[in-house]
Formats: C-alpha cells, sequence, structure tokens
C-alpha cells in the first residue's frame, strides 16, 4: 500500500513538473516581441489597442512565471506543503468562529434599506452614460480599466458575452452586496456584536451621494459593490496573521479588477481597527503594530502585483479618463499634497451646510468617545484620536493621490462614504443619545437625498427626451432622407440644460449638478452615441473635432426656435442648443 501510494505521488509530481514546465515554456516565448506580435495579430486587434496588449501580454507573461514557480513551490517542497496546510487550516478555524446564521436577519434589514433608498432610481430606469452604449451595442470593455473581473462576471450574469439591459437585476446585485458588506463592517468595528442601531448607522456606505451614482448605473453597480466587499472581507480572517495576509492578497486583486475607487476602504479599516484596540489595550502594542504592518505590507504587495502583472497602461487622452502614470519620484510628496487639498475642497463644494455639520458633530463624538473610553492619558489620545480621523479621511481617497491628473467624479470617491460609515458605526455603539440623533440626521439626510436623486434623475430624462424630439423633428424636416449615400456632419454648440428640478435642488446640494449629466453636452461622447445609434439613425455623423469648427464657417440661419438654432448648408449643420 505505501508502495502504490508512493508510486501514485511520484507520478502526479512528474505530471505537474511537465505542466509547469510547459506553461513556463509558453510564458517565456511571450517576452519575446515577436511572439507577442504574432499573438495580436491573430487577435485581430486595431492598431491603437496594440501597443496596451502588447505590453499586458509582457506583464502577464512575468506574473504567469512568478505564479508557476509560487505553485510548484507550494506542491512540491516541504516548507511550501507546511505554508499551504496552516494558511487553510488557520482559514477554516476562521470561519467556524463565524456564526453565520446570525447574519441573515440583519442582512435582510439592510437590503431592504437599501432598496428603499434606491428605489426612484430603479424607476427611473434612466441609460446613465455607459449604459447607452452598452444596451445598444452589447460591448463590455472593461478590461480597458484593467477591471477583469467586471469583464468575466459580466458574461455570468448577463448569460451571454453580448450585454443587454437586465435591470433591475444588477442594482439589485449591487444591494445584496452592500448589505452584505455593512453587515460585515458593523460585525468587525463593534467587536462580533450585531445590533440594529449600528447597521442603521452603516447605511452612509452604500447611500453616500458618490455611491448613488454607482446605483445609477445599470450594468457597472454590481463589480463597483464588489470593490467594497472584497476590501472588507479580509478583516474576517484578522486574528490569524497568514490567513489574513494571504486572504487580504486575494481581496485586494479582486478588489483592483473590479473597481479601483475602493482602495482606500481596507486601509482605512485596519487604521481604525489597530487604534481602536491600541485605545482600548485590547492587545500589546507590539500586536497592533503587527496588524497594522501586515495589513500594509498585504496592501503594497497587492497593489505592485496589480501594477507590473495586471493593469494596462492608458494614457490620459484615451476617453477623457484619468491615466494610469503616477507622479515622478522627484515630485511625488507635492503632488500628492495638491491632490489631497482638491479631494478635501471637492467634497467640500458637493456637501450641503446641514450634512457638513453632521459629519463635523460625529467627528467630535468620535473624539470624545474615544478619550472616554481610554485608558491611556486624555490628552494623548485627543490628539491620536484627530490625527486617526485626518489620516482616515485622507486613505479613503486611495491610490488616486498617486495619480498627476487624478479625476473626482462622484463615483471615484465612495471611499468617502465608507469613512463616515465607520465614524456613525464606531460612535452609536454604546447607544449615546446624542451620537444616535448626530448620526440619524445624516443618515437621514442621506436617504432623502437618494429620494430627490432618483426623481431628478427621470425629470431630466423626460426633459431631456422632449428637446431631443424637437431637435430630431426639425433636423428629419430640413434634411430629410438622402439618397445619394451623402452624410449629415452636425456638431454641437452648448448642451441641453437642468430641468427646473436639478436647479431646485442645486441650491443646497451642489452635488446634483455632478450626478446628473447635461445632454448632448459637446464633450460627451455617449450622448453623441445616444442622439445617432439609439434612435436609429445612420444619416447623420457627429463632428467632435475640435479642428473642426463649424461655429467660424459663417453658416446661414435656417432654423430658429426657443430651443435651438440650427445653421448650415447641403451636409454641415451646426446646432446651437439654448439654455
Amino acid at each position: 500500500m505505501t508502495q502504490q501510494r508512493t508510486t501514485r505521488d511520484n507520478i502526479i509530481k512528474i505530471c505537474i513538473v511537465g505542466i509547469s514546465a510547459f506553461g513556463l515554456f509558453l510564458c517565456i516565448a511571450v517576452l519575446f516581441p515577436q511572439v507577442r506580435q504574432m499573438i495580436i495579430a491573430a487577435m485581430h486587434k486595431e492598431l491603437d489597442m496594440s501597443l496596451g496588449i502588447y505590453k499586458l501580454l509582457q506583464s502577464l507573461a512575468m506574473g504567469g512565471i512568478c505564479f508557476t514557480l509560487f505553485l510548484n513551490y507550494c506542491i512540491l517542497t516541504a516548507s511550501g506543503k507546511k505554508l499551504t496546510h496552516t494558511v487553510k487550516q488557520e482559514i477554516k478555524d476562521c470561519f467556524s468562529e463565524i456564526d453565520f446564521r446570525s447574519l441573515h436577519k440583519p442582512v435582510l434589514l439592510l437590503f431592504g434599506v437599501y432598496l428603499l433608498g434606491i428605489l426612484t432610481i430603479i424607476r427611473a430606469n434612466v441609460l446613465y452614460m455607459d449604459d447607452i452604449g452598452r444596451s445598444v451595442d452589447g460591448f463590455r470593455e472593461w478590461h480597458n480599466w484593467s477591471r477583469y473581473v467586471s469583464e468575466f462576471a459580466s458574461i455570468f450574469i448577463h448569460a451571454d458575452t453580448n450585454l443587454t439591459d437586465i435591470s433591475p437585476l444588477p442594482q439589485l446585485l449591487a444591494v445584496l452586496m452592500l448589505s452584505i458588506s455593512s453587515v460585515l463592517l458593523v460585525y468587525i468595528i463593534g467587536n462580533r456584536k450585531i445590533t440594529t442601531v449600528p447597521l442603521l448607522a452603516s447605511i452612509p456606505l452604500g447611500l453616500s451621494p458618490y455611491f448613488l451614482e454607482c446605483f445609477a448605473f445599470k450594468f457597472d453597480a454590481p463589480y463597483m459593490a464588489l470593490s467594497i466587499l472584497a476590501s472588507i472581507i479580509p478583516f474576517l480572517f484578522v486574528t490569524r496573521k497568514k490567513a489574513f495576509f494571504f486572504c487580504s492578497v486575494i481581496a485586494l486583486l479582486i478588489m483592483c479588477m473590479s473597481y479601483q475607487a475602493a482602495s482606500g476602504i481596507y486601509l482605512l479599516i485596519a487604521i481604525i481597527l489597530c487604534f481602536l484596540d491600541w485605545n482600548s489595550r485590547k492587545k500589546p502594542d507590539k500586536e497592533t503594530l503587527s496588524l497594522l504592518g501586515i495589513a500594509a505590507f498585504a496592501f503594497c504587495f497587492a497593489m505592485i502585483l496589480f501594477r507590473f502583472f495586471l493593469m494596462k497602461s492608458v494614457s490620459v487622452t484615451n476617453h477623457g479618463y484619468a491615466a494610469t502614470s503616477m507622479h515622478p519620484l522627484s515630485g511625488m510628496i507635492s503632488g500628492i499634497l495638491v491632490n489631497i487639498k482638491n479631494y478635501a475642497m471637492t467634497i467640500n463644494s458637493d456637501f450641503g451646510v446641514i450634512w457638513k455639520i453632521s459629519i463635523v458633530l460625529i467627528c467630535i463624538l468620535f473624539v470624545f468617545k474615544s478619550i472616554y473610553t481610554s485608558s491611556r492619558k486624555k490628552i494623548f489620545v485627543f490628539f491620536i484620536s484627530i490625527l486617526v480621523i485626518c489620516l482616515s479621511f485622507i486613505i479613503s481617497y486611495g491610490v488616486y493621490y498617486l495619480l498627476p491628473i487624478p479625476v473626482y467624479y462622484p463615483r471615484f470617491l465612495y471611499g468617502f462614504g465608507a469613512f463616515l460609515s465607520i465614524l456613525c458605526i464606531y460612535v452609536v455603539l454604546d447607544y449615546k443619545k446624542i451620537a444616535i440623533v448626530a448620526v440619524f440626521v445624516l443618515n437621514w439626510c442621506f436617504l432623502t437625498f437618494a429620494f430627490s436623486y432618483g426623481n431628478a434623475l427621470a425629470d431630466q430624462e423626460r426633459y431631456a427626451e422632449f428637446r431631443i424630439g424637437l431637435l430630431w423633428h426639425d433636423l428629419s424636416s430640413l434634411y430629410p432622407a438622402q439618397h445619394n449615400d451623402t452624410m449629415i456632419r452636425i456638431q454641437l454648440e452648448n448642451s441641453i440644460d437642468y430641468a427646473p428640478t436639478i436647479r431646485n435642488i442645486s441650491k443646497h446640494y451642489p452635488i446634483i449638478e455632478k450626478l446628473i449629466p447635461k445632454r448632448l453636452g459637446a464633450n460627451f461622447y455617449w450622448d453623441f452615441h445616444h442622439f445617432l445609434i439609439h434612435y436609429n439613425n445612420i444619416q447623420y455623423q457627429i463632428v467632435n473635432d475640435t479642428n473642426a469648427n463649424f461655429a467660424s464657417l459663417d453658416l446661414p440661419v435656417i432654423l430658429d426656435s426657443y430651443y435651438h438654432t440650427i445653421k448650415g448648408d447641403e451636409n454641415r449643420v451646426l446646432v446651437v442648443l439654448k439654455h
């Protein structure tokens, strides 16, 4: 029996070595430029995509070599087998300590709250920016931004490689993942205790104004929510160092490949947990620092893996989106400081007065509670708690500080919602009435704003469709169907302004103008797509070339109405949209 087992093990080892050798051969072959060119040619990619794929293939080959060597170390060596067994056992031990049945009702409660919060968004049924193109063309293309998890998960969710509009299913999946995320966040911060008040206090995680934009995306919403869930899950294993490190690296890679805007949430939770342990003296300072060090190392290790082996380079001109290049080393500190300043100014300009007062009050309560519950010197705790708040706020923006030209779209800032959620959970854990009132006011403001946002989306859509309908009618009358295949080139000036509903909300909540894009904006690609493809017209061509300025041609006015002016000749049209 022993001899048979030895023979079987030897055969398995030979197979593993053979497969690994073949895999290494393929990866090394891909490192040669000629092989990569052959692969690109076989994929029939466009030239502008080839450079990105060329570099990505090189990175994947290098990553494949490293992964193969590590896998062989874990399977074939004694120390590797021991490490694998230890991590596996620690993960099992952590799971055995969790009472999953106690999480069912809290998840259902949060699911109901989040679903109520986005009810008007679902009812509005608006194709939000990228949704227009995805619904018409069925493309995915998340891989352009290195979001490979989103790329492949969408095939499973939509049951096809060609995407179709299956809303509200993606949004419901996002609600489910956010509900689980909120419950786990309360479970982790509340020392494995879950009660109703902290659960309700956690709703800024999903109903902050910044994540509301994520809910507006019919196709992207579940992957944005997944990035939050992936950032929280590793802390279920925080009591076992090896399991915590392993799960952190895997979860952080999933986060990076779903939506990178959540990159600050993991470190944010790590800092808060270490502060709470330090402040309460539940663990020796050495152990607390060890946890922070492991979290920081796991984060850096995962970011390095993603940066060098998985991330696809994007230039700043591509799609008008954020570039992947970072600050040069000589200007790193000054660049990060500028980005921190811009981040703070953006949030300050986005939020209303009541929101800001509530947030300041919650921060003050965080400091007071830290001092009241601490067994350390009060003055020392006072300054450390303020430092933790400031550091947590900064980290909530994640790795975007490293970019020379970061973007501040609302969906890139939902780490701030996680920051608020953690503060709210902590200050209500002892059920002090003033803390509950302050958190309730903020959360009630976010909930009512969510209702306003969904209704405003619907109002703006109706107003825009009315304006677009009038424009289509006038254009089709002035330029009826062509039979000589002549393409009518149209250039837009200005955009369809906001409906009165949005202007009313913006008086106190300026962020609404960022959450609702103007339609037919002169610099917004998807509105051009909507203008042509969504309305099933192949006769017109939108001109978005800044070098071709139709306004300078002094075209004759052929129609002037209350909503727009149309100037043109036989095949060139300038549409001046009026506010």
